[in-house]
């Protein structure tokens, strides 16, 4: 895991964990990085000193990533992305496309996954039309 500084283009300032620097780019293209404070999705990563890892930090991280309250909610959330994939149809690059259509009762009302642009997402947003990204968890990238 790579941690970045990150800043957004209001000055805000935060950090993020991502499974690589691909990753990271990767999850920007698809509007799921996006500033704690004020949800724009317009942000870049800031020059950040190289984290040196000492046998004493590695036991620190060890004992923060094992605490069987952080497992068990970890477990919880891949139970509860599993059960939405399993439930929904997967619509690809025509998800913004389809929520309109099941929003407006053009066609049947079901549950969908897919990939939206940043801009549409917050379009649909704005219109009422109730969508959330689904995270991606350390086993989708490992």
């Amino acid at each position: 895991m790579i941690r970045y500084a990150l800043h957004c283009d209001r000055a805000h300032e935060f950090e993020g964990w991502f499974a690589s620097s691909e990753d990271f780019d990767a999850q920007k293209a698809r509007g799921l990085v996006t500033c704690p404070a004020c949800n724009s999705a317009e942000v870049s990563k800031t020059l950040m000193a190289p984290s040196v890892s000492t046998a004493r930090k590695k036991e620190e991280t060890r004992a923060v990533v094992m605490e069987a309250a952080q497992r068990e909610a970890v477990k919880k959330l891949k139970e509860v992305v599993a059960e939405i994939r399993a439930n929904a149809e997967d619509v690809g690059d025509r998800f913004a496309e389809e929520a309109r259509k099941i929003h407006y009762g053009e066609t049947e009302a079901r549950g969908i996954i897919g990939q939206t642009t940043p801009d549409d997402a917050h379009a649909l947003l704005e219109e009422g039309i109730e969508i959330a990204p689904l995270p991606i968890l350390p086993d989708d990238v490992n």
